[in-house]
Order: C-alpha cells, then structure tokens, then sequence
C-alpha cells in the first residue's frame, strides 16, 4: 500500500514546523566549584543553588528568549580546577539534542577549536548552530555576536557573557519572521555605533545590537558568513533562512532514515511516492510562509541516476529518461530537491507622492 505512515509523519512535522521553529535549545558549557555535572532548565526555579552568582545570570539570560521563551536551556558544569578545556563538556554534547551552543567563559584562542567542532558535528548531520564573542568565522553556522559594554541593572557584560541572551533571543524566535530589530527592553546602554559602522558591522557578518534613541534592538539578523560561492550565495548570511535549512534536512533526513530505509523495495513507485510525500511537506510549509510558492520541486535525480547506471556498466546512449528515471537502482536512492525559503521584510523602500 505504499508509504502512507511516511506521508503523514511528513505532514506533520511541516505543520509543526513554526512552533518547532520557535522552540530551541540552548546548550551552555559553564565551569563552577557547585552543582557539577548536567542540569535541564525550563525555568529560574529550575537553576541549581548552589551555582555561582555569574553562572545563575548566564542561565537566566538564556531563559529570556525571544517573541517566546526557548524550550529549555541544557547545562553542563565542569569541574574548573581539573578541566583545562571544553572537551568533556563537548563529548557530553555530542550525546543530546540542542541547537545553539554557547560558552560563556570562552577564551580568544579556543574560538577557532569550537567553530571547527561545530562544523564537524554539522557534517555528522547534527545541525547545530553557536553564538561566539568577536570570531569572524565566516560560516552560515557562527554567530558572531561582536557587541560589547551591555549595561542591564547593575550589571555590564563584554559580548563573551552576553551570548547566552542572543542564544536565547534567536532559539525564541519563530520561523516566519526574522531577529531583525527585535527588541531587547532589559538592556539600558550599550556600546554605540554610527550608522556607517552600523552598516560595516554587518556587512562583515557581525551580529549587533543598538541603541535607536528609544530602545536597544538587532541591527540585523546575520550570521557570520560573508565569502558567497557558486553553491552558497547570499541567503547563507541570514540566521531565518540558515534555520529553515536546517529544519528542512533535518526533517527530511531523519523521517526517512528511521521511517524509509530498510522498511521498502526500492522500486521506482516506492521512489515516487516517496517523493510525494515530500512534496506534501513543501506545500506545508508554504503555506506557512516559510517556503516560497510554486518554486518548490522534488523528483528523481537523473545525472544520479545516469552515473549509477554508467558505473554499473549499463549502456545508457539509447535509454530515454524516461528508462533512466525508472531504472533499478539496487539499494540506492536518488532525489533531488530544490527549495526557495522566504526571508523576512527587512529593507523597505516607499514611494510617496503628492
């Protein structure tokens, strides 16, 4: 009968796709003589006792969010006389689900360690995402949080301890609109800019915030990717449209390997209505703005297809497509998918006449 389970579970997710959007995990790394070990926050009350007075603001700050809270804040605390570095909390991360990682007390020289693990774990197919203090990564997945002397209360934080508040902003923030000029009403000063080093700031990938005369707010919602390619133009500068990537391959990867592999014959109609199942999942999430319309497409990859065939020794000079297309492939599958996510209304030029 096909594979109506995959189809719905299909639909589901994409119509879950906002609220999940908006629910991150934020993961932070803190060291501390108490409360060593990992904790689940959903709320302050949640936040170990015994902490550090610095370690409880950093867990609070996360706590924030954005239009909503995050779904949780997961923490490990290491011990800080015999941990020299963030291995062990690291290894623990590779474990748990999250989405954006920060270390508060991250040093200059670590930066560069992190990135690259963060990298890694994204090839394994964990698309994870980390905020860092002043570290032009150049990578769709580093937020490069660069502003600094951010006074909230009584307290000022450097853009290292203020990370944990853009993690949880960004993890708050649904998938149809952007982390530009969101709000951020707790703070009373930070640092200042001009509106040319306003406009420099971002065009390098960094992410700031500022004051507008009223209130602090995103300049924009960048992530610090800067070097555009053939295969990653300028949409990899935004934080939404990275995260509706993200969304995507991670949905798309993960129904089909614990819901698809193994369980079908790979024939050609097991093929297509795999594939439209994946349709029905990006007119979902059209209709929920999160795709652009009518540009969406999914169906078998014939260069795939042909290569296969060719390595296979099969004569492919006399097959038309259509033969191609639906040529056994033995235990492999070939789809390709193309996708437009929709960005946020950012830059808006009005007319006005008299």
């Amino acid at each position: 009968m096909g594979l109506p389970r995959v189809n719905i579970l299909f639909e589901q997710l994409a119509a879950s796709a906002i609220q999940r959007g908006e629910r991150g995990i934020v993961a932070l790394l803190l060291k501390d003589a108490a409360a060593q070990g990992t904790h689940e926050i959903i709320m302050d009350t949640d936040i170990p006792t015994g902490l550090s007075d610095a370690n409880k603001k950093q867990i609070k700050l996360a706590l924030i969010g954005g239009v909503n809270a995050p779904l949780k804040v997961i923490v490990r605390v290491g011990d800080p006389v015999t941990e020299t570095d963030w291995s062990l909390g690291l290894a623990w991360l590779e474990t748990v689900k999250f989405d954006y990682l920060v270390i508060p007390e991250i040093v200059t020289a670590e930066l560069s360690t992190i990135a690259s693990w963060v990298g890694s774990q994204r090839t394994n197919r964990k698309m994870i995402k980390a905020i860092l203090p002043d570290h032009a990564a150049d990578k769709e997945y580093i937020i490069n949080f660069t502003t600094d002397s951010i006074v909230v209360g009584e307290d000022t934080y450097t853009s290292a301890q203020f990370c944990s508040r853009i993690a949880g902003l960004i993890a708050g923030t649904p998938l149809n609109i952007a982390t530009t000029f969101q709000p951020l009403p707790e703070i009373s000063s930070v640092q200042s800019y001009t509106k040319t080093q306003l406009d420099t700031a971002i065009d390098n990938g960094e992410f700031v915030i500022y004051h507008d005369g009223e209130k602090v707010k995103v300049a924009r919602g960048v992530t610090s990717f800067v070097t555009t390619t053939q295969t990653k133009g300028e949409s990899f500068k935004k934080i939404k449209i990275v995260e509706i990537l993200d969304l995507y391959y991670t949905d798309i990867t993960k129904t089909i390997s614990d819901n698809y592999i193994g369980k079908y014959p790979n024939s050609y109609d097991n093929k297509v209505l795999l594939i439209t199942a994946i349709q029905a999942y990006h007119r979902q999430l059209e209709a929920d703005q999160l795709l652009d319309v009518n540009v969406n497409v999914v169906g078998i990859d014939l260069d795939a297809h042909r290569e296969y065939l060719t390595n296979n020794g099969v004569d492919i000079t006399s097959m038309t497509d259509e033969e191609i297309k639906t040529a056994n492939t033995g235990d492999d599958v070939f789809i390709e998918s193309r996708i437009k996510p929709l960005d946020a209304m950012e830059d808006i030029s009005v007319k006005a006449y008299l």
